[in-house]
């Protein structure tokens, strides 16, 4: 088996884990050819199976992948989808947050980008830093000073969205959280170059919001986007977080029901288990999405740009009167 084939985490993933280490112990002790045939039948059940479980995930265990310890960000991407990559810091009012980053990318030969996305960290200590990928409102202050830079020289800008949300301590709410996210709300819809706004895990409430006014919204295939987390609904409406796994089957926060709710524009396939388990395959998948898209939107005026990110996001939600 290969390496990250040995260990899944979560709960569903418990037959694939004792099939592999079934095979694992088969390998470690086959004496003759009717082993290895066995060994061969049970790779070949390993691998349906394996299929079979990520193609029917309920909405809650693909939240779980979605909040996987190991899944890629922000910059773990940016290794894979270009070159040249220059990281640009603070916003221009006294702090840098480091739950957001962005920065100058070389996609392919003369062709830059403005990218900014959320940062979650690995282990405790960067978690610590990042806030857990939670922005501050200097945050979305950074993000902002990032857009209109790309604007000023004529760059599209691509967001990587993987956040619970806005930080909702007091200091930042103090520093005007709110209006930090409604700032970047009003310039998003009415910046002149080409946008394109990637859920790559969790997107969360307005503090997601604010990086995804854009004219090409799309999701990794086991990412989910939601206006609240289904632990914050449960508590809402049941008064209790045990219903987190009902609440989020309800409300619709796959992409797949994104999708078809019209609400996203296109979903980007994952490895096989989700990005983490092969970060340079979805990697490949994510670059080729906004190669396409910017291809479309760059044949677009500066004027037809804005009028159809603002009528995208008007026309959001459908009624039956």
């Amino acid at each position: 088996m290969k390496k990250e084939e040995k260990f899944y985490s979560l709960d569903f993933e418990e037959p694939l884990l004792k099939l592999a280490k079934q095979i694992n112990e088969l390998e470690q002790n086959a004496v003759n050819e009717e082993c290895r045939n066995s060994i061969a039948n049970l790779k070949q059940e390993f691998r349906k199976l394996k299929e079979k479980t990520y193609l029917n995930l309920a909405p809650h265990q693909k939240l779980q992948i979605a909040r996987h310890p190991l899944r890629p960000y922000t910059l773990d991407y940016v290794k894979y989808l270009g070159t040249n990559w220059i990281e640009l810091h603070g916003d221009r009012m006294g702090k840098d947050d480091s739950a957001i980053v962005g920065g100058l990318l070389e996609l392919e030969e003369n062709r830059t980008v403005m990218i900014v996305g959320t940062e979650k960290g690995k282990n405790i200590k960067e978690k610590q830093k990042r806030n857990f990928g939670m922005p501050q409102p200097w945050g979305y202050r950074k993000a902002l000073r990032l857009f209109k830079h790309a604007e000023t020289f004529s760059l599209p800008i691509i967001t990587l969205v993987d956040t619970p949300g806005a930080y909702p301590g007091l200091e930042a709410e103090a520093q005007a959280q709110s209006i930090a996210i409604a700032e970047n709300l009003q310039a998003m819809s009415n910046l002149t170059v080409p946008i394109i706004a990637i859920i790559t895990g969790e997107g969360g409430s307005g503090g997601a919001l604010a990086l995804s006014v854009a004219n090409k919204v799309i999701m990794l295939e086991h990412a989910v986007y939601s206006v609240i987390s289904p632990e914050g609904c449960a508590a809402i409406l049941w008064r209790t977080r045990d219903k987190s796994a009902e609440a989020a089957n309800n409300l619709k926060i796959t992409a797949q029901e994104l999708l078809e709710l019209g609400l996203i524009d296109e979903i980007i396939k994952e490895a096989v288990g989700g990005a983490h388990k092969n970060l340079e395959k979805t990697s490949e998948f994510l670059k080729q999405s906004i190669l396409k898209n910017l291809n479309e939107l760059e044949a677009l005026t500066k004027e037809d740009l804005v009028k159809q990110r603002q009528e995208k996001f008007r026309n959001y939600g459908a009624f039956i009167e």
